[in-house]
């Protein structure tokens, strides 16, 4: 039998800051993307990323003895899940961040992921939505409406301050692939080693990325210090590290305060996009920042009810 999570009481300091260290890593990879796309088109750039990322994760794979899917069928939802939620989701991010959305911003509409994934399990998995959810649906509804007026700026072609209709289009393409990789993994891939499924993800992105980097773009990388030093990041701080270290928190029974935390991650990146690159919000988007959050909190940590049988 294996060991029960440790209690509250006898958590290590060590513990009690890998949720926290987590989320911080995690809210880097926004950042990432800005550093690194002046360098090298989004999907060579993340192309490169996931092939360093696997040279990476299958030793860990091999020296681990980490379990595989126990059946084809299952590889193959995993890799449907890897081209939701890698391919999908970060090349939208990234191609939205090429086209000038503030980093800040773009970490902001992912992160209303829980609302749509929410109204999305109304029709797909039967789930009904308590009254806490429904308000939390509209407040991030009316928040979004905020921070988007707050940047509305036409001139030179574009509707908001430093970015267009595409940049926008992008990363709600992403939104809503994360959203359905959610579901699409919880219907699907339910008890799925991490490390080995993982690795089956990177790969089914890596190679759609590689077709669309072959297809889309002129490949070409600028190969600097500066570049390097942003792979590594990406490759070691969040593909690795971060993967590693919700395993651990998984083991220990303490992947629930992760979920609690990812709220944080919006405005984590929007501070350190100011700190790094001078990117502001002006009040108004502030304000619809607060109030998006609010609504996630509620969503998420409101409970579904299962539909009523006819």
């Amino acid at each position: 039998m294996s060991a029960s999570p440790p209690s509250a009481g006898t958590e290590s300091p060590w513990l009690k800051t890998m949720p926290g260290l987590f989320v911080l890593l995690w809210s880097t990879g926004f950042i990432g993307a800005k550093f690194g796309l002046p360098y090298a088109e989004p999907f060579t750039f993340l192309f490169i990323r996931f092939v360093l990322t696997l040279a990476v994760l299958l030793p860990l794979v091999w020296l681990l003895k980490a379990s595989w899917p126990r059946s084809r069928a299952l590889c193959a939802h995993v890799a449907v899940t890897g081209l939701l939620v890698h391919a999908i989701y970060l090349g939208g991010v990234f191609y939205a961040i090429e086209l000038g959305l503030p980093a800040g911003l773009a970490s902001l509409l992912v992160g209303l992921q829980p609302l749509l994934t929410a109204a999305l399990a109304l029709p797909l998995l039967g789930e009904r939505l308590v009254a806490r959810q429904w308000l939390g649906l509209g407040l991030g509804l009316v928040g979004i409406m905020l921070v988007l007026g707050g940047k509305l700026a036409p001139a030179a072609g574009h509707l908001f301050d430093g970015f267009g209709a595409a940049a926008l289009a992008c990363v709600l393409a992403s939104l809503v692939a994360i959203s359905v990789g959610t579901l699409y993994q919880k219907r699907f891939c339910t008890g799925v080693p991490l490390l080995a499924g993982s690795v089956i993800q990177y790969l089914a992105a890596g190679v759609a990325l590689g077709a669309g980097a072959l297809l889309l773009e002129s490949s070409e990388v600028t190969w600097t210090m500066s570049f390097a030093a942003t792979l590594a990041w990406l490759v070691l701080g969040l593909s690795v590290a971060a993967i590693l270290l919700l395993m651990a928190l998984i083991r220990r029974g303490a992947a629930s305060k992760v979920a609690s935390l990812f709220y944080l991650v919006p405005p984590l990146t929007a501070l350190e996009a100011w700190w790094l690159f001078d990117e502001t919000l002006g009040p108004v988007a502030l304000t619809g920042m607060a109030i998006s959050l609010t609504g996630v909190v509620l969503v998420s940590r409101g409970q579904a009810a299962p539909k009523a049988r006819r």
